[in-house]
């Protein structure tokens, strides 16, 4: 294989992982060849050699979606320092208004990662350090990017999830929650009463890329004494602001 060939295969891998990673719908391998212009001979050897890599795999319905690697890739970006601390300026500053901790929270598989984290100063703290994973079902950000999938993709992963009771109020039942996630879905934000820690509550709004798929959750959380939720609700257009800002810094 000469230069130029090989600069050809990347640059196809590439537009392939990036076509599977933006696609509104999973993808089949005829819609990439007819999408990106590639062979179908040539695509079905890339996508052979992506799925053994973990950059793609292959879904119950013989569609593409991302692998577990180009999720890891999508968290360690977020990580990178390079839009970092302009993120942080702006969640400090919302932190201020709020009188809580404020953060942001990414889909990681079957959890939520915390990426970026602003401590307010109160003396009584929940402290959930950046790296920290924590169970889609019961939080604000977990809620929040399950009901932005469609409502097959949504049912068919609340069915694989491990509905573990942590709180007196985390839902348990799968037709209970598929219920609440309508409502989430309704009002475009996702809140946390109670029901991943006793004694704390949350919410949660969207990060759209500039083509409007879900990026990320912008959450704030408090104890219950010092906010109840309806206090953290109050400061949902302050929340929703902040996450258009950074929508803007990353310019996706």
């Amino acid at each position: 294989m000469n230069a130029h060939e090989r600069g050809s295969s990347i640059t196809r891998v590439l537009q392939i992982i990036e076509a599977v990673a933006s696609a509104e719908r999973p993808p089949a391998p005829q819609d990439l060849v007819q999408q990106l212009g590639i062979p179908k001979p040539s695509l079905h050897r890339l996508l052979q050699l992506l799925e053994q890599e973990q950059f793609i795999q292959t879904d119950v319905n013989h569609t593409l979606v991302p692998g577990i690697r180009s999720m890891r890739l999508s968290v360690h970006l977020w990580h990178n320092k390079y839009y970092k601390a302009d993120r942080e300026a702006v969640l400090a500053d919302l932190s201020r208004k709020i009188g809580e901790t404020c953060g942001i929270t990414v889909p990681n598989g079957h959890f939520m990662s915390y990426t970026d984290r602003v401590q307010t100063n109160w003396p009584l703290q929940i402290y959930l350090p950046t790296g920290t994973q924590v169970p889609l079902h019961c939080t604000a950000g977990g809620k929040l990017y399950l009901s932005h999938l469609s409502a097959e993709k949504r049912k068919r992963l609340v069915a694989h999830l491990p509905l573990e009771q942590l709180t007196h109020n985390t839902h348990i039942r799968a037709e209970d929650f598929l219920a609440e996630l309508k409502t989430v879905e309704a009002k475009a934000y996702g809140w946390d009463n109670q029901e991943f820690i006793a004694g704390m509550v949350g919410c949660a709004v969207p990060i759209y890329d500039k083509a409007g798929n879900f990026l990320a959750g912008l959450y704030t959380h408090a104890p219950v004494i010092r906010k109840n939720l309806d206090d953290l609700l109050h400061y949902l257009p302050d929340m929703q602001e902040a996450a258009e800002e950074i929508s803007r810094i990353i310019d996706l």
